[in-house]
């Protein structure tokens, strides 16, 4: 039987939402933001990374095997997504400071 995969999509999706929040407000802060389009992968990553939190959590509270099923691979295709757009985003600071 497969692991459920949903209680480690839900930590590591909150703990990124965290890091894509601090990137945004940084951003914010310094008056970054209007020079690149850094907070605009940050902003996707927040969405993505707080939709997958909601369907990770789905997951762990539904009894229905199917509708668990769906929404962990809902929030794993999600988390994947956003889990690209931060890498995007430090992609982007790493070719400015270079």
């Amino acid at each position: 039987m497969m692991e459920k995969k949903s209680p480690h999509i839900l930590n590591a999706s909150s703990n990124l939402l965290g890091f894509s929040l601090i990137i945004i407000t940084s951003l914010k802060i310094t008056k970054m933001s209007e020079h690149t389009h850094l907070d605009e992968f940050a902003g996707v990553a927040c969405i993505l990374f707080a939709c997958s939190c909601f369907f990770s959590f789905l997951a762990i509270r539904t009894e229905n095997e199917k509708r668990e099923t769906r929404y962990e691979t809902i929030a794993d295709y999600l988390f994947l997504i956003a889990l690209f757009c931060v890498v995007l985003a430090v992609i982007i600071v790493t070719i400015k400071v270079l």
